[in-house]
């Protein structure tokens, strides 16, 4: 029995939708795995400036314990 062109539309437009969705679907993954990423690479950023900022306030602290100022 052949198929009707009714039912050979209707599998064409199936077929087209879950390829769409697919296709969809892994880009969707790439910018969520893309944002993780950045969002990563943000926090270890601040992370190494908040370390950058207590270094830098530990040597202060240093330099005035080894040099007082005098009044």
């Amino acid at each position: 029995m052949a198929l009707s062109r009714r039912e050979i539309v209707k599998d064409v437009v199936q077929q087209s939708t879950e390829a769409a969705i697919g296709s969809a679907g892994h880009v969707v993954a790439i910018l969520f795995e893309t944002a993780r990423k950045i969002t990563n690479e943000i926090g270890a950023f601040g992370t190494e400036i908040f370390e950058i900022a207590e270094a830098s306030k530990r040597a202060g602290l240093d330099a005035e314990d080894t040099h007082p100022v005098a009044d």
